[in-house]
This record gives structure tokens, C-alpha cells and sequence, in this order.
């Protein structure tokens, strides 16, 4: 038979465990806080090009704010009015931690685009000039065809994934889990410069 002492304690571990689970917001509560997070534009205030709904925000948001400096030089990169005009080639924008690469077109078919991956690096793709298609697909879901290459930070696949249309309005991150189809052609549009920033990812 139970004491009042006994009951007692027992009632102080229940609230305590109430007020321990009151305080851990769950996965759907962290998701939809990243969401306004990333709709909030805090992580680069005035920047006209917009995130495509594809993105991770949870991700997003957590590798923004374990490498804030990095990615606020990006976003300053990303928001340069004089994008249209670089040549293709490479630009610096943090060393080996985030850097740029422009290149023009032509956009590719459908059937001669791989899917792919990287461990090392997030991708940021922005079109400048032109529209294509991307594909993404989860990596659980994703068939290797070509193991993970240190050298090259890439890996291939078969898979199946959700196609989106990149357009001068929005950019695509694409994160270590996100296998991705970048540059297929969408009818009428024949020519393509696009901008890719490598950002590298904190574990």
C-alpha cells in the first residue's frame, strides 16, 4: 500500500517529466519554426531572390547559424546586381569554404543528366539567365550506381524524385541527404548561365 510519502515523490517525478516533454518542442513544431524562419529573410535581409519551397528549412536554418559568417558572404555574393555580367569561372568567396562557380549552357536532356550527391560541400544553384528543371530526390530512396568519389565530392544514382522549375526569381540548396538532377531542359528556352556556390557543410 502506498504512503503519503511515497504518493508524494510519485506526484513531484510526474510533474517534472510533464514539464521536461512541455519543454522539448517536437519535430513538426521545429519544422514549422525553420519554415518561418526562412520566410522571415533574417539570413539576408534585402536579398530580392527568393528560397524554392524545396528547400530543407530545417537544414537551412542549422547550417546558417553554425556557420552564420560564411553564409552571410554568400548571400552578399548572391546579391550582387552585377551577377548577368561575371565571366564563366571560378570566384572566391570564403577560401575553401564557400566559392563560386559560374558557367553558361546550353541546358542538358533529360536522359544525359546524373543524379548526384556531395558529402563535403552544400550546393547552391541559382539560374541568371534562362529556365531549367531540377530534380531532387531523399537519398534513402536513391539507387548508387557510382560509389561516393573523396576527390570529386559526388556520387551517382537512379532515382526517382520531384521535378522543379529554376527560374532568375529563386535559388536551390541542395544538402548532403538531397540527391539532386540539376539543368534539364524546359522547351523554348535553348540557352543557360547559371551560378553554383559550394558552401561546406557542418556535420
Amino acid at each position: 500500500m502506498l504512503t503519503i510519502r511515497k504518493l508524494s515523490v510519485f506526484f513531484i517525478l510526474f510533474l517534472s517529466a510533464n514539464v521536461i516533454f512541455a519543454q522539448q518542442p517536437d519535430s513538426t513544431q521545429n519544422a514549422k519554426m525553420a519554415r518561418k524562419w526562412v520566410k522571415s529573410h533574417v539570413w539576408a535581409p534585402g536579398l530580392k531572390i527568393e528560397p524554392d519551397k524545396s528547400i530543407n528549412s530545417a537544414e537551412f536554418k542549422r547550417q546558417y547559424e553554425s556557420n552564420k559568417a560564411i553564409w552571410d558572404k554568400v548571400f552578399v555574393f548572391l546579391n550582387d546586381s552585377k551577377l548577368s555580367t561575371l565571366a564563366p569561372g571560378r570566384y572566391p568567396i570564403d577560401g575553401d569554404n564557400a566559392y563560386a562557380t559560374i558557367a553558361p549552357g546550353p541546358p542538358k536532356k533529360l536522359e544525359d543528366v546524373k543524379w548526384e550527391s556531395h558529402r563535403k560541400y552544400i550546393d547552391l544553384h541559382y539560374v541568371i539567365k534562362g529556365k531549367v528543371q531540377l530534380g531532387v530526390c531523399p537519398l534513402p530512396l536513391a539507387q548508387v550506381t557510382e560509389p561516393y568519389d573523396e576527390a570529386k565530392d559526388a556520387a551517382h544514382y537512379n532515382a526517382v524524385g520531384k521535378y522543379y522549375t529554376a527560374t532568375p526569381q529563386k535559388f536551390f540548396l541542395f544538402f548532403p541527404n538531397d540527391v539532386h538532377r540539376p539543368d534539364i531542359k524546359v522547351k523554348g528556352f535553348d540557352t543557360l548561365k547559371k551560378l553554383v556556390i559550394k558552401i561546406r557543410y557542418q556535420q
